[in-house]
Parts: structure tokens; C-alpha cells; sequence
């Protein structure tokens, strides 16, 4: 009775030594109980178990029994085999919800995380030391800063150009308000996000973005102009305060969520097969409602802090649109580009000569002149060269795209390969 059973667990052994001593009085219950650190009434049962059955009886009736919870064979081979390949560098999380969603398969993503760590599919970041960072509270209210960002990155895997995307989400909410595709981080693109925002959610108090100079003037040596960037300009005209951060920890919203869709994005497009600019802004508002509807949270205070925009879409264009003035001569022209327009007035138009006329530029490549709220009708009667212009950092890798890729196409079209270097 007193004998040890062969596969005993360490603390099962430590039990039956603990009540062989109380049964042979040399221990106090409350003693086997502080020892064991257990109540009275269960020091109680296990001494009753070991009066019947000896040490047997204090061996976990669960012992050799399979888990109600676990994994039919067949099921796991299957998954495994899907984290092996389709999901091979999915996390835990998004594994486990595109296994219910894709897969029908019902499973804990700590299960699936303990199945990649298994498969050596999966390891945990590094600890790191990192400086502290003291959390802003939200804002209390929709639509009172939106964080803008935006994040060039592989986005289709290598089945398209590389680009970059630009993020709106709200600061409040963590609600993404705007994503757009565009080949690089310009003025242009910005505006089209923020017009995508306007026309869905009214017009935000204020825009809280990084230092890049699509959002201020950053040459120190510039001692002319107005110190704002065309993107100052429509949010001047729009009424919308712009706040840059001083670091890229201050606005972590929209950081953090780069991470997560440069994850997430990424393997929904691959699953949908979205290749290329076009199609991933046509898919953009399907992932913004799933994204909201997993991650966004209430605000504080239920009011929408937006303005309402209750003018024509043509409106906006124009409040966006890019601006020049011109002088028009005593022949009513003016230049622009290397293109010299003239104005076609009904009379004589003495009225107009030197006057200012601005020029407003829109998104469609489109160009209107204005005089005095009123719009004029211009034709273009003579072209000269025009400069190079100058790029960014940014946008020179997307403008050697276009140039190696008109320089291929040229090639086939003269039915010329391109020549290999020659030796000097």
C-alpha cells in the first residue's frame, strides 16, 4: 500500500509522503495542509483516497484520459499544412481569423502561435530597451484630429511597382478615414486622400502629420514667398489647422497602424489578388469598413466634430486646386510652362491689359484661368522648351520607373534590344 507507483508525478509523490505521515500521526492535518498548500477538508479527502486505494489514489484521475478540447489528427495536419503554405508568414492573430473566415477551421490563435513556434513559423520580437514615451489621451471627439501619414512599402509583393499609401485615421476613434495608393508621397496625393476624407466625413478641425515638406517649408535660406507649402494653402482655404510633430513616437496612431497594414494589407490584397495602384484603391474602402469594424473604438464624447461639406464636389476641386497669377499683356497673353495663351474676350478688353489673372491648376491635369470671379476662355498659340524639373527624394525612384520604362518601350517599338556596355 505504501509503495510508490512507477510514473508518479513529483508533486503526487510529495502528497503520498505528506499523508502517510498523517495517517501514521506523526503529522498534524493543519501541518500536511500549510505543507501541501491545500485546505483541511481536501488534506481530508486525500486521506480517505489513500485508505482505499494506497497511493493509486492519489494519482490524477485525468491521467491517460484525451482532452474534450483537443485537435482531431486530421484537422491539424490540415492546418499545419495551411501555415506551411498559404499562411506561411502570417502572425498568430490574422492566421487564426482567415482560418474561420477562408478556411471554416475554428481555432485559438495561442493554439495556432504555439503550432507556428513548433514549426519554427514563428518567433517572438526581441525585448528591447526603449526610450519612454509618456501616452497622450485621445482626443474626445470624431473629427477632431486626423493623423496623416505616408508609407512606402512593397505592397503587392513584387506582382506590381513598389509605392506608397496614404493613411488618414482618426485620432479619437482609430477609425481610418482615407487610404490611397498613389506611386509616391506628394502634394497631389495628399489631396486626394484629403478630398476622399472630406467628401465621406466633412471637413476635420485639424491635420496632425510629420515634418516632410509636402506639409511645411523646411529651407532655412528661404527668404521669399509666403513660408507655406501649396499644401498650407488648401487647408488655409479649408479652414483646417495643420500641428507637425516633432517626433514620429508623438503621432504612434498612424505609425503603428503603418505596421499593421504593411502586414494585413498586404496579405488581404494577396488573398483577393489585387495587383497594382488602380485596383488596390478600388478595393481600399472594402478593407477601411472591415478594419473599423475590428479595431476602431468609441470616442469620449458622441459629437462629430467634422464641418459639414455641403457644396458641389466642383467646389472642393477648386478650393484644392493648384494657384499662379499671371500679368496679361496689352494683347491680353500670358505664360505659363513654355505655352503662351491668349484671351478671348467679346470686345475690345482694354480693361483687361495688365491685369492679374490666376491660374488654377486641378488633379485631372486641367488648367482654368480666372479674372475677377469670373472665368476666361484662353487659347494656347505657341510652346517653347521648358526646364528640368527638380524631384524630391521621394519621387525619384517612381520618375526612373517611368524613365526605364518609356526607354524599354521605345526599344520594342524600334525592335532594338539595349546595348550591353562597352569596354574602355
Amino acid at each position: 500500500m505504501c509503495a510508490d507507483i512507477v510514473g508518479m508525478a513529483a508533486v503526487e509523490r510529495e502528497r503520498a509522503h505528506v499523508v502517510r505521515l498523517v495517517v501514521a500521526k506523526k503529522l498534524k492535518q493543519r501541518e500536511a495542509a500549510d505543507r501541501l498548500g491545500m485546505t483541511v477538508r481536501q488534506v481530508k479527502r486525500l486521506v480517505r483516497s489513500w485508505r482505499k486505494d494506497g497511493d493509486a489514489g492519489l494519482v490524477s484521475k485525468q491521467r491517460g484520459r484525451m482532452s474534450p478540447s483537443r485537435m482531431e489528427p486530421a484537422t491539424q495536419v490540415r492546418i499545419e499544412g495551411l501555415l506551411r503554405g498559404k499562411y506561411a508568414d502570417f502572425g498568430p492573430t490574422l492566421a487564426a481569423e482567415k482560418l474561420l473566415e477562408l478556411e471554416g477551421v475554428a481555432v485559438s490563435r495561442e493554439t495556432i502561435r504555439q503550432m507556428q513556434i513548433k514549426l519554427s513559423l514563428w518567433k517572438p520580437k526581441a525585448v528591447r530597451h526603449k526610450r519612454v514615451f509618456q501616452p497622450r489621451e485621445r482626443r474626445p471627439r470624431f473629427g477632431e484630429m486626423i493623423q496623416i501619414d505616408g508609407s512606402p512599402h512593397d505592397w503587392f509583393e513584387g506582382r506590381a511597382a513598389k509605392c506608397t499609401l496614404i493613411v488618414f485615421i482618426d485620432d479619437a476613434t482609430s477609425r481610418l478615414t482615407s487610404l490611397l495608393f498613389a506611386p509616391a508621397e506628394t502634394t497631389e496625393a495628399y489631396l486626394r486622400a484629403l478630398k476622399r476624407h472630406i467628401l465621406a466625413h466633412g471637413v476635420p478641425l485639424a491635420l496632425y502629420s510629420d515634418k516632410y515638406g509636402v506639409f511645411r517649408v523646411n529651407a532655412k535660406e528661404a527668404a521669399t514667398g509666403d513660408g507655406k507649402t501649396e499644401f498650407n494653402r488648401v487647408t488655409d482655404r479649408l479652414k483646417i489647422e495643420q500641428i507637425c510633430a516633432e517626433t514620429p513616437q508623438a503621432k504612434g496612431r498612424v505609425e503603428r497602424s503603418n505596421q499593421t497594414l504593411q502586414d494585413r494589407l498586404v496579405k488581404e490584397m494577396r488573398l483577393n489578388g489585387v495587383s497594382g495602384i488602380e485596383a488596390a484603391n478600388a478595393f481600399a474602402p472594402s478593407f477601411i469598413a472591415s478594419w473599423n469594424a475590428k479595431f476602431a473604438v468609441c470616442a469620449r464624447k458622441d459629437e462629430d466634430a467634422h464641418r459639414p461639406w455641403t457644396d458641389p464636389e466642383e467646389t472642393l476641386d477648386e478650393a484644392m486646386a493648384r494657384r499662379e497669377e499671371r500679368t496679361l499683356s496689352k494683347a491680353l497673353t500670358f505664360s505659363h510652362d513654355g505655352t503662351s495663351y491668349a484671351v478671348k474676350t467679346i470686345g475690345p478688353g482694354t480693361a483687361m491689359r495688365g491685369g492679374k489673372v490666376t491660374l488654377y491648376h486641378f488633379a485631372n491635369g486641367t488648367m482654368r484661368t480666372r479674372y475677377k470671379g469670373k472665368w476666361l476662355t484662353c487659347t494656347a498659340y505657341k510652346t517653347r522648351g521648358v526646364p528640368v524639373f527638380a524631384v524630391d527624394d521621394k519621387s525619384l525612384n517612381t520618375r526612373m520607373d517611368a524613365i526605364v520604362a518609356k526607354a524599354a518601350a521605345d526599344a520594342a517599338r524600334e525592335g532594338s534590344a539595349p546595348r550591353a556596355p562597352r569596354d574602355i
